[in-house]
């Protein structure tokens, strides 16, 4: 797979999840968080799940998702100290257990 293709699929990917509208359902959340955020949904005029969302969108905004490259080199410098077995070893070696 090319890193093109790769990221065409990242894109479509994206892309489908942004036409699904999602549920999200937060669990254990303390009560004084819970009422907190009632006041601050009547303060807006907004029922809480949709503060809840608001929040969300406004805490989302501004935080850049790292491009496919970024991710890459990240991994790559993560990983540069391991020891690495060619690609085409490990299939050979796939070949060699059927």
């Amino acid at each position: 797979m090319t890193r093109a293709h790769s990221s065409e699929i990242i894109d479509i990917n994206a892309r489908t999840e942004m036409m699904l509208a999602g549920n999200l359902h937060v669990r254990n959340l303390d009560d004084v968080l819970i009422a907190r955020l009632k006041r601050r949904a009547a303060r807006h005029g907004r029922s809480t799940e949709a503060e809840h969302r608001e929040i969300l969108r406004q805490a989302l905004a501004c935080d850049d998702e790292p491009s496919f490259d970024k991710l890459a080199a990240d991994l790559r410098e993560l990983t540069k100290r391991r020891k690495q077995t060619p690609s085409e070893i490990l299939l050979r070696e796939g070949r060699d257990e059927r």
